[in-house]
């Protein structure tokens, strides 16, 4: 594709971003980091999902250089992970090790080590607070001063506590299938190109750094329908994680001996898909299959959303698009699609033109025919 250079072009970018600071700072207010941190979680975890870099602190400046723009926030972040030194891999996370701030389930009334709401907004009223309007510190610091206060009459013990999984409750009955554990390298995305048809582990990874809209619509639109995968969650948790590695020198190392990194927050989701299985007899039965998502920090929605596609992509369909891999992980990326759409900004003087002189040409050829 050709593009026509413009005259002056330079000058006029370099003003075009003098404008852009100037709309950024006219308002003379700052917004500091710990602002955006303290008061944008969400905003900040679906920043760093989308751009699989874990850092708080990037995901805000981010967001306070894009002025709030959740596309131009996961560019600049992806653009900085590509700058980033690979000296390892961490070791497989396993959930059962998280320090739990959510955990529900959909599935069942009692469960083992009891259902633990947290923080969510789904209990709340829609409804506009206008109290916001009249914020303080003062009042703000009273109310935490007093919700403290009834935390600490209630906290009798500070004893680490571990939740189990609900589906190995379920595989001890036998109800779920136990599988041996798979420690086949995983393949990355960052690192190789997707090819078709993929593998579970480059799914899953695109899957965690889809658009958080797009993922949440290609779900629904699974659910309406388009495939009608209709799970129950088993589980949903959010809290986190410890994060260990490996010396790089040491092959055969003692998991005692692995080194901690840190730890990450994560929502966690495991769905139950029914689906129609042959039994010993070669009759059709009922059974369950389990659809997986995980992504960085709270989004519940975007955790379960992706759980219905990665059980879709384990049974590709050609008649549904959410069982298609190609179409779904092709376009869930939110660098690749608002990257290419924007492109059409650019200048395209050239094939325009051309395609102007085609149709000029058809139509004088047109009117000297009529003439």
């Amino acid at each position: 594709m050709g593009y026509v250079p413009v005259k002056g072009g330079t000058q006029a970018i370099e003003a075009s971003i003098k404008r852009l600071t100037y709309n950024r700072l006219k308002g003379e207010e700052i917004l500091e980091l710990d602002t955006i941190l303290a008061t944008m979680g969400s905003l900040v975890d679906q920043v760093m999902s989308e751009s699989s870099l874990y850092s708080p602190e990037l995901a805000a400046l981010a967001i306070k250089q894009g002025e709030g723009s959740m596309e131009e926030a996961v560019f600049l972040m992806r653009a900085h992970r590509s700058t980033l030194p690979r000296h390892y891999y961490s070791e497989t996370v396993e959930a059962e090790t998280m320090l739990v701030e959510r955990r529900i389930s959909a599935s069942f009334k009692d469960i083992p080590g009891g259902q633990l709401l947290g923080a969510t907004y789904d209990y709340t009223h829609r409804l506009l607070d206008f109290g916001l309007l009249e914020e303080s510190p003062e009042t703000n610091d009273a109310w935490l001063q007093e919700y403290k206060k009834s935390l600490s009459a209630v906290q009798s013990s500070k004893e680490v506590v571990y939740f189990p999984k609900v589906v190995d409750y379920l595989r001890k009955e036998g109800l779920f299938e136990a599988y041996e554990p798979d420690d086949a390298p995983p393949t990355d995305v960052t690192k190789q190109s997707l090819e078709f048809p993929t593998t579970r582990s480059a799914r899953l990874q695109v899957l965690t750094r889809g658009q958080t809209g797009a993922v949440t619509s290609f779900g629904y639109a699974s659910l309406r329908g388009y495939g009608q995968v209709h799970p129950t969650v088993g589980e949903v948790r959010v809290g986190k994680v410890p994060i260990y590695t490996r010396h790089p020198n040491e092959v055969n190392q003692d998991p005692e001996d692995q080194f901690y990194v840190g730890e990450i927050r994560l929502t966690e989701v495991e769905s139950f898909v029914p689906v129609s299985k042959k039994n010993d007899e070669n009759e059709d039965a009922l059974d369950f299959e389990i659809g997986y998502g995980v992504c960085y920090g709270q989004n519940e929605t975007k955790a379960i959303a992706m759980s219905i596609l990665d059980q879709c992509l384990e049974h590709p369909n050609s008649t549904f698009p959410t069982h298609d891999e190609e179409f779904v992980l092709l376009h869930i990326d939110s660098v690749e699609s608002s990257g290419f759409i924007s492109h059409l900004k650019l200048p395209h003087y050239v094939t325009f033109q051309s395609k102007l002189d085609s149709i000029r040409q058809v139509k004088k050829g047109v009117a000297e025919i009529e003439s």
